[in-house]
């Protein structure tokens, strides 16, 4: 699957719906996104199960505030629904490929229970 456009309109439908979605978030005067822009689309077509977005930071610069982007490019994983990764900075193929088996290994059950505690506990701390 080719990577595709994410807007301030689509951003939300795509990450929390179920499986893998990847968002670059880039601007076409920063060096490393154009570094980094073919290895993610060439990633983009060794797995077509998963979904490759990306933002361009000049076009939406709400979603980027929004998503408290202050480097680009910026990179974000998001397993059904969740955000379980976020790092800035240009990747190598094989590390993209190394996140993306990561991400795909990861126990959703997992780490939505231990969200759940977090969220307990932060409720708990309000509530006192």
């Amino acid at each position: 699957m080719a990577t595709i456009d994410l807007t301030e309109a689509t951003f939300e439908q795509h990450v929390t719906g179920e499986g893998i979605v990847l968002v670059d978030f880039w601007a076409e005067w920063c060096g490393p996104c154009k570094q980094f822009s073919p290895i993610f689309e060439s990633v983009s077509e060794n797995h077509p199960d998963i979904t490759f977005g990306k933002i361009d930071t000049e076009a939406e610069q709400r979603l980027a505030g929004a998503a408290g982007i202050s480097s680009i490019p910026t990179l974000m994983a998001f397993r059904d629904g969740v955000l379980v990764f976020r790092e800035s900075g240009a990747f190598p193929a094989a590390g993209l490929e190394d996140l993306i088996s990561q991400v795909q290994q990861l126990d959703m059950e997992e780490i939505r229970k231990e969200i759940a505690e977090t969220q307990a506990e932060s409720d708990s701390a309000q509530a006192e």
